[in-house]
């Protein structure tokens, strides 16, 4: 009996000890469930909280020092949703938003029914994955949406466009817009990029103005953006809100204590008219938006099939350009700055031209304006110096060896250091840059580019000279002129042009001959034609130096061999110069423009 006893004591005693240690164990995995980072919930059928760990207490609101919290929204959504999944006895994986004040955080919740002791349970777990997803609306929006204007980005317009043009409902039809800022570089050169920005984004809040949830606004590039406007009735209706935005556009913009007036040009297409695909759709209302601009900028023109055949004949030129530039088939004419009262050579200028594939020339007034906007203006600008270094005999054979030489710059390039600091890099390279004279609009003076402060003191360090060239029809006034350095101002030809019988150009001319003169400026007349504008140059100011078709023609080096130096041709008189009056007044104006 005593054994027995000793045996039951003994057998008591164990399981006293394993419940203990049972316990412990308990108490430990209760314990590491509490303090896991993820989110743990055990819910029984009847929608009762079992488990609540204390990551998934604060993601569900709950307080646990509360007897008897009230139910949060969070847990109120959890319990509908753990009871929907126990009854229909399946899994799932969700995402969980749970915003508290400013703070959003996004949670991974994964769903497991499961059979424990003849109960059905849920088992909860959640995942706070709210940097990940931060991360992938950031990639997100940076990938679909422009980040300076939080507009859609080009992808998203096109893959707009595409599903409406999948549909190919019946009467379906839209318009696809292509806007583009008018001078915009010339606004971020003036104002800065920062203030450029904020025009960008005040620009793109008033096109956003009056859109149907259906429209949609895209930024498609630096000053670009593409319009979609569906459903529409009939183009006199898209034309009626094109107007609208335009005048909206024409209000002064107040950005940083600037007032800033900006235009835009748009062009138009039409589905089905104008197209049946987003890229021949995109690429009509782009040509119609040339034509807009071409027709003075600040308009809207619809697409139709005359600016198609424009276009291909753009192209074409466009072709032939790059492939006139590989082959270096550019050529320079010469031009002679005169003294017109003792009608001696100050200087020459030289004029790029081009040969074309039957070796016809052409004037600038075809291609310079194309390089500028296709990037080609920098290279054609390095051959035009290698044509004169390598004629450089002839030139002093002809003109004389102490002859200034003029070359234009556009105003583009002046304000763009890495090429202004290899420009004159090739300058140095002549042997002889001081007998130079660089030649740029008022445009890269007054604008906040690099030009003025780093670029004039490599120029001047090389002894190269400055010339303002068509003075007068920029953006510049007489007072920016007091904070320009140059050595030479060319007043432009339509201040020129009949200026013996203008008095309003003749007072224009005095201020600016005034003003030249205290600066130390010499000044030249440009596009000088006639005997009249002459004679009114010699008799009533101080000018001494013109340039014109009255004195010469821009002629080519090797028609002179053997000729006559052109000192000779500009004493020769008015009779002798056939070619002057008879020109056509397009041939007249036969520069380098920019």
């Amino acid at each position: 009996m005593q054994s027995r006893g000793k045996q039951d004591l003994h057998t008591t005693s164990t399981e006293h000890d394993i419940a203990l240690a049972a316990d412990s164990e308990l108490n430990i995995l209760r314990d590491i469930l509490r303090m896991l980072p993820n989110g743990v919930t055990v819910q029984d059928e009847h929608g009762r909280f079992l488990l609540v760990n204390d990551a998934a207490a604060a993601q569900l609101g709950i307080v646990v020092s509360e007897p008897a919290p009230p139910p949060s929204k969070e847990l109120s959504h959890r319990r509908e949703t753990g009871l929907e999944l126990l009854r229909a006895g399946r899994a799932a994986v969700a995402e969980e938003c749970v915003t508290k004040g400013a703070v959003k955080q996004v949670f991974l919740t994964a769903h497991r029914p499961v059979r424990i002791a003849d109960r059905n349970l849920l088992l909860s777990s959640s995942a706070d994955i709210s940097e990940q997803k931060a991360v992938e609306d950031h990639l997100f929006r940076s990938a679909y949406y422009d980040e300076l204007t939080d507009l859609p980005t080009r992808t998203v317009i096109e893959h707009r466009a595409n599903s409406l043009l999948q549909r190919d409902e019946p009467h379906g039809r839209f318009a696809l817009a292509f806007l583009d800022i008018d001078n915009f570089k010339h606004i971020n050169d003036y104002y800065g990029h920062a203030i450029g920005d904020a025009l960008l984004v005040e620009i793109a809040k008033r096109l956003g103005l009056d859109l149907r949830e259906s429209d949609m606004l895209s930024r498609i590039s630096g000053d670009e953006f593409l319009l979609l406007l569906n459903p529409i009735q009939s183009e006199r209706e898209v034309a009626e809100y094109i107007q609208f935005a335009l005048e909206r556009l024409k209000a002064p913009f107040f950005i940083d204590g600037s007032e800033i007036f900006a235009s835009t040009s748009i062009g138009v297409s039409l589905y089905p008219e104008h197209g049946r695909s987003y890229d021949v759709l995109r690429q009509n209302a782009d040509i119609a938006m040339y034509r807009a601009k071409n027709d003075g900028k600040g308009t809207a023109a619809f697409f139709d099939a005359c600016m198609e055949r424009e276009a291909v004949a753009r192209m074409k030129i466009e072709q032939a350009l790059r492939l006139a530039i590989l082959e270096k088939r550019f050529c320079c004419a010469f031009q002679a700055k005169v003294d017109i009262r003792t009608h001696d050579i100050k200087g020459i200028e030289a004029l790029v031209r081009l040969r074309d594939d039957e070796g016809v020339i052409q004037a600038p007034g075809t291609f310079i304006n194309l390089a500028v906007e296709l990037g080609l203006i920098d290279e054609l600008t390095h051959l035009v110096l290698a044509e004169i270094v390598k004629s450089i005999d002839l030139i002093n054979e002809t003109f004389g060896p102490n002859t200034g030489i003029s070359i234009n710059v556009a105003a583009r390039q002046a304000g763009n250091p890495e090429f202004m600091r290899s420009f004159a890099n090739a300058l140095e390279a002549t042997g002889f840059p001081e007998r130079f004279m660089i030649e740029v609009t008022e445009d890269a003076f007054v604008a906040k580019t690099h030009f003025q402060d780093e670029i004039l003191p490599i120029l001047r360090n090389l002894g190269v000279g400055i010339s303002i060239d068509d003075f007068g029809i920029g953006c510049s006034s007489l007072s920016a002129l007091a904070d320009i350095t140059a050595d030479e101002i060319k007043i432009d030809r339509s201040f020129i042009t009949d200026i013996h019988k203008r008095p309003r150009s003749q007072g224009i001319l005095r201020a600016i001959e005034s003003l030249s003169e205290a600066l130390g400026m010499t000044v030249i007349a440009e596009g000088l034609e006639s005997f009249e504008e002459l004679a009114y140059l010699q008799a009533a100011t101080k000018i001494r130096y013109a340039q014109g078709f009255y004195f010469s023609r821009p002629i080519f080096l090797e028609e002179l061999k053997p000729a006559t130096p052109i000192a000779g041709e500009a004493r020769a008189s008015p009779a002798s110069r056939p070619l002057q009056e008879s020109r056509p007044a397009h041939a007249r104006n036969d520069r380098y423009r920019r």
